[in-house]
């Protein structure tokens, strides 16, 4: 191994992967980072822009004309007016939020996790199993869950200063361990 690649080990349930990283590794990253921030970003901006998006027809219809194993939730979430007013903010401000903050890394994770949440929900609202399980939605879930194990905003992002911030002589991230979670 040179002083340039960097071992991964993970355990989890009692099994350990192992793996070592390329020195090219870390454009990769960023690269999923700034294509998932792009695309949050413009679909959010579009929908703003429009002002006139809605959930409700799409949560009372799509998921149980796709047969999805949760349609009933949807249309119930769809036929609940104050949720639909809700979402109908929550996904295009939440896609923006989302984008802009992918592109700039700041609060990677937290914007990583709220993506690969509505990722989840895109997933499950879509459902479409004839050609198999993943989807784009489905793989997208993954490059944002991705985007935030790697702490992608530490790459050319504002976390990284964020996190070296100096709070009364140590480093923000050392002050607030809990920031690693949001930041990075």
């Amino acid at each position: 191994m040179t002083s340039q690649e960097i071992q991964l080990k993970s355990t989890v349930g009692g099994f350990t992967a192992t793996g070592q990283l390329h020195t090219l590794s870390v454009w990769f990253i960023l690269a999923l980072r700034l294509m998932m921030g792009i695309a949050f970003l413009q679909s959010g901006v579009d929908k703003v822009l429009s002002g006139s998006f809605s959930a409700a027809g799409y949560l009372q219809n799509a998921p149980s004309a796709n047969g999805s194993p949760v349609a009933d939730l949807f249309v119930a979430m769809g036929e609940t007016p104050w949720f639909v007013d809700f979402v109908n903010i929550a996904v295009p401000w939440g896609e923006l939020l989302i984008g802009l903050g992918l592109l700039v890394g700041f609060i990677t994770r937290f914007a990583a996790f709220w993506g690969a949440f509505m990722m989840l929900l895109f997933y499950l609202g879509n459902w479409d199993v004839s050609h198999g399980y993943i989807n784009g939605d489905f793989a997208y879930m993954l490059v944002f869950l991705s985007v935030a194990a790697f702490g992608a905003g530490r790459i050319l992002g504002l976390d990284a200063y964020i996190e070296s911030y100096d709070v009364g002589g140590e480093t923000l991230a050392e002050r607030y361990p809990w920031a690693r979670y949001v930041l990075g």
